[in-house]
Order: C-alpha cells, then sequence, then structure tokens
C-alpha cells in the first residue's frame, strides 16, 4: 500500500495498487491533518486579486470578443461566478486540503451539467464541460459545485434557509453516493451511467417530471440538421454557407489555414472507424461562435462538413489552454493515461482525456489536435449541439434545487470514483453529516465573497477598467 510521508500530498495513480479496504483506511487517517471541520473554513487572502486574473486571462483572447466575455458576467452574480474559475482556483490554493487528487473537472458548477447523446444515441446526463479538467483535490470540485447552487438559488430569489438545504442536499449526494459506488466493482462504477428513462424515473413531483420531458424533447430534437436548417443558407452552387451573425457568428477570416490544418490533424487522433466514417465527408465552410460565459474569446470555431449524401455533420473545434488548477491553482500538471508524455502534456489531450474518465459515456468524434508545428494554438474537437440540453435554472423552485443538486452531487462522485484509490474519499468523509453542514458553511461564505468581487466587478466596468458589450 502506498503510505504517506508527512507534508506529501497522494495524486491520482498513486492508490492504484491499493485494496478498496486500505484506501478507505488511508482516507480515514487523512482526517488527522485535515479534519472534516476544517472544510468549513474559508478565510480570504489580503493579497487575492481576482480583478487583476481576469485581467490577466483576457491577454490571450481575442480582443474584439473581451467585451462581450465581460458583458455576460455583468449578467449576474451567478453569471460573474461562472467566467471565474481562475480566481477561484487561486483562492482554494491558500486553503488546506484533505490531500488526496483525483482527475476532476476543475469548473464543476451546476451550469456545467446537462444532456447530451452517447454514441448509441441515447441521451444522457452528466458533467459536460471539461475545458479545465486535470489533476484536483476532489473538494475543490465539490465547493465549486456548492457554491454555484448557493448563487444560482439567490439569482432566482429562493431563500436562503432553501439555498442551504439545496447546497447540502448536494453534498450529501456526493458522499453517500461514493460509499454505495466503491460497494462495486471498479468495472461496475464505470459503466454507472443516467439516461433518460432514470431521470423521468426519479422525478419527485408533476412538475419536475414535465420539466424534465420538455428537456429531453428539446434535446432529441437538436441535430446537426436543425443546426443547418437555422444558420446556414444556400451558395449560388447549391452548397450550404453558414450566415454570419456578428459577434455570435462572424468569419474566419486570417484562420482558415490553421483550422484546415487543424482539422487534419484532428483526424488522426480518432479511432480507425471514426475516422474512416469522416473520411467520406468533406469540409464545406467553418465559422468563429462565440460560447458560454468563462470561454468568450478564446478561438473557438465550427466546421460544417458534408457526407456523401449531402447529409451535414457540425463539429466544434475548440481552443485548450493550461487549466486554471495548473495557472493558478498551483497543482502540478500529470501525465494522464493513454499514448505517452508528448501526447499527455498536450492541453487539447488533456481536456479530452479528463472528459473521457469523467463522462459514463462521451462523444464518439471527441478529438484533439494542434495547427502547425511550432504554433501556440491547441485545441479540441466534438460535436457541435448534438443532442444537448441544460437546465432552466432560472426558473427552479426550492423542491427543484435539492432535486437537481442531488443528481450534479451523484454525477460529480460517479466521475470522482474512476480515480486510483478513491475510496480513500468514502473513508475520509465517513457516515456522519459534518460533511455536508461544513460544505454549506463554506459554500455560504464564498457565494458572499463572490457577490462581494461581483460588486467590484461592477464598479470596475463603469470605471472603464474593462470594455463591455451588453446584450449579446
Amino acid at each position: 500500500m502506498f503510505r504517506k510521508r508527512k507534508g506529501e500530498e497522494a495524486p491520482e495513480g498513486l492508490l492504484k495498487t491499493a485494496t478498496e479496504a486500505e484506501a478507505r483506511e488511508f482516507g480515514r487517517g487523512l482526517r488527522k491533518n485535515a479534519p472534516r471541520s476544517g472544510l468549513a473554513k474559508f478565510e480570504p487572502s489580503p493579497q487575492r486579486d481576482p480583478l487583476g486574473i481576469i485581467e490577466q486571462q483576457n491577454r490571450d483572447r481575442l480582443r474584439n470578443l473581451v467585451p462581450v466575455r465581460i458583458g455576460r458576467m455583468l449578467q449576474s452574480a451567478f453569471a460573474y461566478f461562472r467566467g471565474t474559475a481562475g480566481p477561484m482556483a487561486a483562492d482554494l490554493a491558500g486553503e488546506a486540503r484533505s490531500g488526496f487528487l483525483v482527475i476532476g473537472c476543475g469548473d464543476a458548477h451546476i451550469g456545467n451539467f446537462g444532456l447530451f447523446g452517447s454514441p448509441d444515441r441515447r441521451i444522457l446526463f452528466d458533467m459536460n464541460d471539461f475545458d479545465e479538467a486535470g489533476a484536483c483535490p476532489w473538494e475543490w470540485d465539490v465547493k465549486r459545485m456548492a457554491t454555484s447552487i448557493v448563487l444560482a438559488c439567490r439569482d432566482s430569489g429562493v431563500s436562503e434557509k432553501d439555498a442551504i438545504e439545496a447546497t447540502e442536499a448536494a453534498a450529501r449526494s456526493y458522499r453517500e453516493t461514493t460509499a454505495r459506488l466503491h460497494q462495486m466493482s471498479a468495472i461496475d462504477r464505470y459503466y454507472i451511467r443516467v439516461d433518460g428513462e432514470t431521470l423521468l424515473a426519479a422525478a419527485g413531483t408533476k412538475k419536475g417530471k414535465k420539466m424534465l420531458e420538455k428537456g429531453l424533447e428539446k434535446a432529441s430534437r437538436r441535430t446537426s440538421e436543425k443546426v443547418l436548417s437555422k444558420i446556414t443558407t444556400d451558395s449560388s452552387g447549391g452548397v450550404p454557407r453558414i450566415v454570419p451573425d456578428p459577434p455570435i457568428l462572424q468569419r474566419v477570416d486570417g484562420f482558415e489555414n490553421l483550422i484546415e490544418d487543424a482539422y487534419r490533424r484532428y483526424l488522426e487522433t480518432l479511432p480507425p472507424d471514426r475516422a474512416t466514417l469522416l473520411s467520406q465527408f468533406r469540409l464545406v465552410d467553418m465559422a468563429l461562435r462565440v460560447v458560454g460565459v468563462g470561454s468568450v474569446g478564446t478561438r473557438c470555431f465550427i466546421l460544417l462538413l458534408l457526407g456523401p449524401d449531402g447529409s451535414p455533420l457540425f463539429l466544434q473545434i475548440k481552443e485548450a489552454t493550461a487549466s486554471v488548477l495548473e495557472t493558478y491553482g498551483g497543482i502540478q500538471p500529470r501525465p494522464v493515461q493513454g499514448l505517452g508524455d508528448r501526447d499527455a502534456w498536450m492541453p487539447g489531450y488533456r481536456v479530452v482525456s479528463g472528459q473521457e474518465v469523467l463522462q459514463a459515456a462521451s462523444d464518439p468524434f471527441l478529438g484533439w489536435t494542434r495547427a502547425r508545428k511550432g504554433d501556440r494554438f491547441f485545441f479540441y474537437v466534438r460535436q457541435f449541439k448534438d443532442m444537448k440540453g441544460s437546465a432552466d435554472l432560472s426558473n427552479m423552485d426550492p423542491a427543484q434545487f435539492v432535486g437537481y443538486g442531488t443528481l450534479c452531487g451523484a454525477m460529480l462522485a460517479r466521475g470522482h470514483s474512476q480515480s486510483p484509490g478513491s475510496a480513500a474519499i468514502g473513508g475520509y468523509l465517513g457516515k456522519s453529516d459534518r460533511f455536508e453542514r461544513a460544505i454549506g458553511e463554506w459554500s455560504v461564505a464564498y457565494a458572499d465573497q463572490m457577490e462581494q468581487d461581483f460588486e467590484a466587478f461592477q464598479k470596475a466596468v463603469e470605471q472603464g477598467r474593462f470594455p463591455v458589450e451588453t446584450g449579446v
């Protein structure tokens, strides 16, 4: 068994030869130096500079899209939180932690869970954003998820008491699901997934079931054919072309050669069956497409391909940079299992490998690439809007926040349980409610800090520190 030396942190993989019982015992031992009650304490550093981190991130983004990012973050404290994974990683870096790392999401707020299509065309629910994925303390993901529930509840007018209840329910679900998963074999844990039928069966109320049915039906209609009808027009030669809609959808002037080269290299990262399938498609158009909140300003493109029968396929090729876990959290990147050190250190591969580990099933066209040898841009590729759906957090009532938080906590536990030795988390958490009470307390304190940061952000925009474009 791996034995942790004093002052040493146990990264993912070091407990891979331990039995479940040994890993749980190791986790219980972590309480000596990091008691569960300590998870409740948030003490902001006097040196914290969230606005400086936002400015630093903006420097590497497309200058004309930075105002759009700022405008989207100005919509609410929750929207601001969605765009500040970097500042939160910096805050977490200064805290005491349990001492066990997993392959984590890095940005596990509840807006980054949702519906998507599996390779067998079933609609699944799981985490769905992995731009910041990498090795991290498991509790960082839990704290980001929990804080997002508090802020989303406040944004929706839910009472503080109900917000805390939903937050603690999510943390409790994480703890209890972790315990249940480690009563299974590693193989059984790997195959666990939540599909549409499971979601409907678990719906607690008629209102909740109706909401789910509507979301599932909407996601099922989101296909490449649907996207084609919305954003393209036929050219004089009968070939569909993407219609610009600035600033959300723009021509790729100056990026054409980079994208074509990156696409060719992407095909080399696919398994033979998918590479053979895509060899039948031709690339006919491309555009720059603004997405999300935190990602606005990164180089993100959509590609339109046509098959031999004229059927469309839209792919998204999105810039991958170093994770905030590394740049602001101070977590040293670690090679991931797979294709060797060269690919393991490539940012696009980090995102893809993180997604494949954490998701129960992933997009069959998921792949990674870079533009040219020596080029500083790295990308990952996936389908664009294929059977994707997300919860309408603004219309949730307290009971729905409890149910949704419980589901997100369970799926986060499922993702973390794939890391070697993750039974240590269950050993650390134990059977009492100390963990969820601590997480609830910490999340309220951090949500308060986010609201203060948001006010400072608003003032900075008013004073001209950040350029802004609203309503986009």
